[in-house]
């Protein structure tokens, strides 16, 4: 007789083996079909035609493997729960992480702008000055400032309106104690030395590891800021200052030359204000003086004399603010004569492989001792310091602007030239320019002299002093 897997004779035909191999069960996942291992139904379904004495046969062991692979089942679940949870949580703490790195990013840059704001408020606390740290600070000599001649509504007390007033930058004493040094490249550690903060230590190391290239003060540009003037220490004090206009061409030549002066009067007592004030010019042809319509202009002409045309009225007295006094004479001259430059500059620039070389000389006529020559060089942007490789003078990198500036403290008979050579990385060679340039010097072409003062009340004549100085108010080579 056949046996069919899974029925009922079959079940029955387990149950006898069982009995005569008591190691064989007749449970044996295996012999069962795959399809009725989980079906409790069918269990029963088989075994309901047999006897109580058969199923007391049947080993515990059928609800063991039942609940052996139920349990199975569950901890398979709890597994998958597990990692499902487990992949949620990773995914959670990733998001927050991402959100925290980001939340740092952000305080960063908060804080390098607040240190950045802070050295940025130091600098016009100190009202935008800062020394060249190659030039030294008070290295700088005394100078004037721009003089501006202006017509204001009240004359010499209160008549046409004579009030041309100059403001004069005051003479500034040499300061001792800085010895100068050259910015010779970033690494040297020219850092501003602040000292405030950690953070603004970090934030300034940080610039400098980026290439910036970070000063200890601030360099005054020329023309930049003015200071007040001196107080006056003499009853009459007479200013002379001249302002220098010249633009060169780069391949020689002039385009413009212009310079105009300005001599102001300032008296502190009124009892001093009726005076006369004699003069002396270099006769140059190619001056033009012109008088304030108030002045004597006959008187002048004749004898070189500035006086009112109503003698009795005195000349305006006291110093107000950075009033340079009243203004009496001015002139103006123009010119295309080479020879009447005090200053040229000539700049080659070479390009050899990957290197462009720059050689810039300087030559000074013999007609004035220049003070405080900065030659200012545009360069292309770069993160580094230019190479120097020779240079008269000293010289600074200023990364910001992107310029080289090479100063010269005094050019004299000693040192009417000089030269300074660099290389920087490949360039056009109109990148170089214009080249600015500021200096002073204490003559001036008119050279004009104060000889006397001459009292028109009989008292003895006031003691008197004389002020001159010849700047540069726009000086370039395009």
């Amino acid at each position: 007789m056949e046996v069919h897997r899974g029925s009922k004779s079959h079940f029955k035909t387990l149950l006898n083996k069982s009995n005569k191999n008591p190691k064989f069960h007749p449970l044996d996942l295996a012999e069962f079909p795959q399809k009725h291992v989980s079906t409790p139904r069918y269990i029963v379904e088989e075994m309901s035609d047999l006897e109580e004495v058969r199923l007391l046969a049947i080993p515990s062991r059928l609800a063991k493997i039942f609940e052996r692979k139920e349990s199975l089942y569950e901890l398979t679940r709890v597994k998958q729960y597990c990692e499902m949870e487990s992949h949620e949580e990773k995914l959670h703490k990733l998001v927050m992480q991402s959100k925290i790195n980001e939340t740092k990013d952000v305080m960063k840059r908060k804080a390098s702008e607040i240190d950045k704001s802070k050295i940025d408020r130091g600098r016009a606390d100190k009202g935008g000055y800062m020394s060249l740290q190659s030039m030294g600070s008070g290295r700088i000599e005394s100078a004037f400032s721009e003089m501006s001649i202006s017509s204001s509504g009240s004359g010499f007390g209160g008549g046409s309106g004579f009030g041309l007033s100059t403001d004069i930058d005051s003479f500034s004493t040499k300061t001792k104690g800085r010895p100068p040094s050259s910015a010779t490249a970033p690494p040297k550690g020219l850092g501003m030395q602040l000292g405030k903060s950690q953070r603004t230590n970090q934030f300034l190391e940080s610039l400098k590891a980026e290439g910036e290239v970070i000063l200890e003060d601030v360099q005054p540009k020329a023309g930049q800021s003015k200071s007040a003037a001196p107080p006056l220490t003499d009853p009459v004090t007479l200013n002379v200052e001249e302002k220098l206009n010249v633009t060169l061409k780069r391949d020689g030549g002039l385009s413009n030359f212009d310079v105009q002066g300005t001599l102001s009067l300032q008296i502190l007592n009124q009892e001093d204000a009726y005076i006369q004030v004699q003069i002396e010019t270099g006769g140059n042809p190619g001056i033009l003086f012109k008088t304030h319509p108030n002045m004597n202009k006959e008187l002048f002409s004749n004898n070189n004399i500035l006086g009112l045309k109503d003698t009795s009225r005195p000349f305006p007295t006291g110093q107000t603010g950075d009033a340079g006094g009243v203004g009496l004479l001015r002139w103006r001259m123009q010119t295309s004569d080479e020879s009447m430059v005090p200053l040229t500059i000539n700049c080659w620039p070479t390009v050899s492989g990957n290197e462009t070389y720059v050689n810039i000389e300087y030559e000074a006529s013999e007609m004035f001792d220049l003070r405080n020559v900065v030659i200012s060089v545009p360069l292309p942007a770069a993160r580094e310091a230019p190479r120097v490789n020779q240079v008269e003078g000293e010289w600074r990198y200023d990364a910001r602007n992107s310029t080289l500036e090479w100063s010269i403290l005094l050019v004299d008979n000693s040192n009417r030239s000089g030269s300074l050579e660099f290389v920087v990385p490949p360039a056009d060679p109109s990148v170089f320019f214009p080249i600015s340039v500021c200096f002073s010097a204490t003559e001036t072409f008119s050279d004009l002299k104060v000889l006397n003062i001459i009292p028109l009340q009989g008292t003895a004549p006031p003691k008197f002093s004389q002020r001159t100085q010849l700047t540069t108010e726009n000086y370039q080579v395009v």
